[in-house]
């Protein structure tokens, strides 16, 4: 007989695709094929130091990683108005814009309870999500703005410690509302073009490492992946990268692989670091 729990998963994931792809039909899918004309950032003069800096305190001590940004923005009393208007409430990475002051309370907070390591508010940076709101076209400046509020408040830290940098900004970069292996409604190649969209922006604003978190499909990781070192040839400049995975209950992914199989099908890249979340 089949596992019990193998046999569940899989009417699950049909249930999933089912549902998706319904959708799909109901839906106009806008970006297909669309290649977006964004800026190509600077290579920042401080990017040696950094980077090193980076790589020698992962050598050295563990480092903190910042909680869930989305979580600690609920904290705030924000109404429409705040993210700019009822049809983009509920979009975070549109408060970079509207309310930075609110994004840079939440990196302040984080970073006086000692958190090593902020992320960007942009885990639904990507083209593909911000176009839920109509902002596809901005994803480039949501994301720029977002890694300048993170780098600034890290800036603040490291002058009050004196010692250099030591305090990093992360680039999130989320697994967008899509998913080759499970939901369907997107190729390999839209994928890649969003994320590296995405990795452009967050290299503009001054990220010190790309994130690709919460991923719950190899497949969707490897777009990113490409998308991200497309984003870096045509720069002339690159960010490390990490990869952080999604296991469910179930002890796999959404798109059906567990941890021992993403990190051999991951063994090519040139990783920061592999995890979980």
């Amino acid at each position: 007989m089949p596992d019990e729990a193998g046999f569940l998963l899989r009417v699950k994931l049909l249930r999933i695709k089912h549902d998706a792809l319904t959708s799909a039909r109901r839906l106009e899918r806008p970006l297909t094929d669309h290649r977006f004309v964004v800026p190509l950032p600077p290579r920042p003069a401080d990017l040696e130091q950094r980077t090193a800096a980076l790589t020698a305190a992962l050598a050295e001590r563990i480092l903190v990683l910042d909680g869930a940004t989305g979580t600690a923005l609920q904290g705030f009393t924000l109404t429409a108005a705040d993210f700019g208007g009822p049809e983009l409430e509920g979009c975070n990475e549109n408060l970079c814009a509207t309310r930075p002051d609110v994004v840079d309370a939440v990196h302040e907070r984080y970073l006086r309870a000692g958190c090593d390591v902020v992320e960007t508010n942009t885990f639904g940076g990507t083209p593909l999500v911000l176009a839920e709101y109509g902002l596809a076209d901005r994803a480039f400046e949501l994301n720029a703005a977002a890694a300048r509020i993170a780098r600034a408040a890290c800036a603040r830290h490291d002058a009050l410690d004196g010692a250099g940098p030591r305090h990093f900004v992360c680039g999130s970069m989320g697994p967008t509302t899509k998913a080759i292996s499970v939901t369907g409604g997107i190729t390999f190649g839209e994928l890649e073009e969003h994320f590296r969209v995405q990795a452009l922006g967050l290299m503009a604003g001054g990220a010190d490492y790309l994130l690709l978190e919460t991923c719950q499909d190899t497949r969707n990781i490897k777009a990113g992946l490409i998308g991200i070192e497309r984003a870096g040839a045509e720069a002339g400049w690159r960010l490390p990268v990490a990869v952080s995975a999604t296991i469910e209950p179930t002890g796999t992914m959404l798109g059906g692989q567990d941890a021992e199989a993403l990190a051999v099908a991951l063994l090519h890249a040139d990783l920061l670091y592999l995890g979980l979340n």
